[in-house]
């Protein structure tokens, strides 16, 4: 009766992983077309960034990140992850993906965040030396999605693993 139990326990949970990859997944896939429909809009606002150079960027970016989006949200449900590290990886792959996007929008806006976006700003229409609280802003909103997506990457990775429950597996 006891391993019934166990079993049975065990079997929900599993049930409960499958049903949270699938709504996670689905969430990537919304999240993609979002990330489309913001490249879109922000493909309008070119011209009156601050920076029209780093807004073409943000364009460019923002759509990259939704093919990414889309194409991890489709793989999503095949991560063999914990409960815990599925959590874990989905919130840092979003955090990432929109924390680089800020940056970069943010340093559009302003014009400004030669610090960190350096290669830019040797362009035409590139960006300028911002006030100390800029430069900040922008570098933490860039920084930060560096551990976060590393993170996400490498618990996605290990989610792809073959493992025994999965058919095929030797």
């Amino acid at each position: 009766m006891q391993d019934y139990n166990y079993n049975k326990r065990r079997s929900e949970g599993d049930m409960n992983i499958s049903t949270l990859l699938q709504r996670q997944g689905q969430r990537l896939l919304q999240l993609g077309i979002v990330l489309f429909l913001y490249s879109s809009l922000d493909g309008f606002a070119i011209p009156f960034f601050a920076s029209p150079r780093i807004g073409l960027s943000v364009h460019t970016l923002s759509a990259l990140q939704g093919v990414m989006l889309l194409a991890i949200g489709l793989l999503w449900p095949k991560l063999s992850l914990s409960l815990r590290a599925s959590k874990v990886a989905y919130w840092c792959l979003i955090f990432s993906a929109l924390a680089i996007l800020a940056a970069y929008t943010v340093a559009a806006f302003w014009g400004v965040g030669i610090e960190t976006i350096s290669l830019m700003g040797e362009l035409p229409h590139g960006l300028a030396q911002g006030s100390p609280f800029q430069e900040t802003v922008i570098k933490v909103l860039a920084y930060s999605s560096a551990p976060t997506g590393l993170t996400a990457f490498g618990l996605i990775l290990w989610g792809l693993r073959i493992t025994d429950a999965q058919p095929g597996a030797n």
